[in-house]
């Protein structure tokens, strides 16, 4: 691996990378939920990749690309972001290894370099989101350290319960309110 590795630089995002970082945003797809829209979940990947190309180098944004024998092998990109607690926290936006150079230290080695850009704005956190069926992301991050701090739950609503809900849902609850209200 150290002999594979050695040969990859993290140096900033240049305007020359710009079509080989896009080229890797369908990687973002891989272990998003299946039963989201496949065409949607693309469109909005590629937005994220080319929305923190377009704020590189603005402030709180920055963009890494690692490169190996020449060519962009991956990318993070980088944003500061206020927590709900009033903390502002470095923050991963996008993290892109190429498929064929998986596995050799370049996702590892992105990440310290973005921990360094947070050290070096004098942040103490860094946070970041993945999907819940993103089993490999979820491994990789949990071995360098980090922790699962929030979960996003999700349930389908049929047609069916919209119309019940509609129909019965607003006067029981009024109904359950107004009851509520009675009792106190």
């Amino acid at each position: 691996m150290s002999g594979e590795q050695a040969s990859v630089v993290i140096r900033p995002y240049r305007d020359e990378d710009r079509d080989a970082v896009v080229a890797l945003a369908p990687r973002l797809t891989e272990g998003v939920a299946a039963w989201r829209d496949a065409d949607a979940v693309a469109g909005a990947v590629r937005g994220w990749v080319t929305g923190s190309l377009d704020r590189d180098g603005s402030d709180g944004h920055g963009v890494l690309v690692a490169v190996r024998d020449g060519c962009v092998a991956g990318f993070v990109t980088l944003a500061t972001q206020r927590h709900f607690t009033g903390q502002v926290d470095a923050y991963i936006g996008e993290l892109v290894v190429c498929a064929e150079v998986e596995r050799i230290g370049i996702g590892r080695a992105l990440v310290k370099a973005a921990e360094s850009w947070a050290r070096e704005r004098g942040l103490r956190r860094i946070t970041l989101e993945t999907g819940a069926a993103n089993v490999r992301a979820r491994s990789f991050y949990r071995a360098l350290g980090y922790a699962e701090e929030e979960v996003r739950l999700s349930r389908p609503v049929s047609i069916d319960d919209q119309v019940t809900s509609a129909v019965s849902g607003v006067a029981d609850f009024e109904l359950d309110a107004g009851n509520a209200a009675s009792s106190s």
